[in-house]
């Protein structure tokens, strides 16, 4: 059964210290006129039933997008598994998807696709994969579509100290979804770590 997009809820991970931004906060930094975070979850509404966002300083500016907001319930900026974390154990749907506030061209079609490569292969996780400039296909495995149920698995990896976020979905049944079509935007999953990075994105 596929997950439809009622059935899930998308997660938009802010809470990072933005250190190769120069310790700005990045969800914050504006992106075509707007926040970066919110252009993120303007662009992931349409996809998905519910949306949430995983933050951890300037909470009242985030709240302003009119999501909820959810700091890491892991403590000194534990990275994005943190967030996954955070996300599971907020989560009322049945699956969770997470997606970076810094990579905000990434697919008008992305939670379709994992949710449909989830379906076909029986997974638990649906991770996006995507070509580099080396044109290798490579994870980018914080585009993750994930069943609710993991949070029991991923509350014991991250309290035995686990931080890597492949080396817990090794754990269970994944799949790699490639979004490498002929009209895929090749620029989709690239994330900007500099603020220079950030305005070459807002180029067409």
């Amino acid at each position: 059964m596929a997950a439809d997009a009622s059935q899930i809820t998308g997660l938009v991970l802010a809470g990072g210290r933005g250190s190769r931004m120069g310790g700005v906060d990045k969800g914050l930094q504006n992106f075509n006129g707007v926040p970066l975070a919110l252009f993120t979850l303007l662009r992931l509404q349409p996809q998905v039933g519910q949306l949430m966002v995983n933050a951890n300083r300037n909470l009242s500016a985030y709240e302003a997008f009119g999501a909820p907001v959810w700091p890491d319930v892991l403590a000194d900026y534990a990275g994005p598994l943190a967030g996954f974390l955070t996300g599971l154990e907020r989560c009322e749907t049945e699956w969770l998807l997470t997606v970076p506030c810094d990579t905000p061209l990434f697919p008008h079609d992305l939670v379709a696709r994992l949710a449909q490569a989830a379906q076909r292969e029986g997974a638990e996780i649906a991770m996006a994969a995507a070509r580099e400039e080396d044109g290798q296909l490579r994870a980018q495995p914080v585009f993750c579509l994930l069943r609710r149920e993991l949070l029991e698995s991923l509350v014991r990896f991250t309290h035995e100290g686990g931080r890597k976020i492949d080396a817990w979905t090794a754990q269970h049944k994944t799949v790699l979804m490639p979004f490498d079509a002929p009209g895929d935007d090749p620029r989709a999953f690239f994330n900007a770590n500099t603020l220079a990075e950030l305005h070459q994105l807002e180029r067409p």
